[in-house]
């Protein structure tokens, strides 16, 4: 591994590079506890959406009832980080492809 010193590529150190690979194995390790932060937050916002359905003066739909307890449902429902990258995958403009964000 390389790293530039007063603009001269030098190659790390044995201390340097151990620290870096660390840093590495560290960040890759908490690669599945990003995801499902990121999983929650997401899922807190569309929950966060349709909350005036539980006003007392709105009845809610079954449709709507069954759709928030699912987005509830994720951490026990989606548990490896495969599921979790299916839930955040994205299409080409951006949209979340997983049918359990599309509020029915």
């Amino acid at each position: 591994m390389k790293k530039y010193l007063n603009g001269i590529e030098v190659d790390l150190t044995v201390e340097e590079q151990t620290e870096y690979n660390a840093r590495n194995t560290t960040w890759n390790n908490e690669s599945k506890d990003r995801k499902l932060a990121q999983i929650k937050q997401m899922r807190l916002q569309k929950l966060e959406e349709t909350d005036y359905f539980a006003n007392s003066d709105v009845t809610m739909p079954d449709n709507i009832k069954t759709w928030r307890q699912s987005l509830r449902d994720i951490p026990q429902d989606f548990s490896t980080e495969e599921q979790y990258d299916l839930l955040l995958a994205r299409d080409e403009q951006g949209n979340l492809t997983h049918s359990i964000w599309s509020k029915p």
